[in-house]
């Protein structure tokens, strides 16, 4: 199952509905990314959610990757 390491993020379980009204089951799973992180100065290797990636990235929380042209 996948379950993120910093927000509890997991699976969401539902209904795919047809036209027809016909229910199936569906599963939603998070976009997970395997990230190495620096932590206390220290290189880890962590699965994070993209909006958890993109929320770290706002408030300044770790570094972004950007080449300069």
């Amino acid at each position: 199952m996948q379950r993120l390491d910093f927000d509890n993020k997991g699976k969401q379980y539902g209904h795919n509905v047809s036209h027809a009204k016909n229910r199936t089951q569906k599963i939603w799973k998070p976009n997970l990314q395997v990230k190495t992180l620096i932590i206390d100065g220290k290189k880890v290797k962590a699965k994070i959610s993209t909006s958890a990636l993109r929320s770290l990235k706002k408030k300044d929380l770790i570094e972004t990757n950007k080449k300069a042209a």
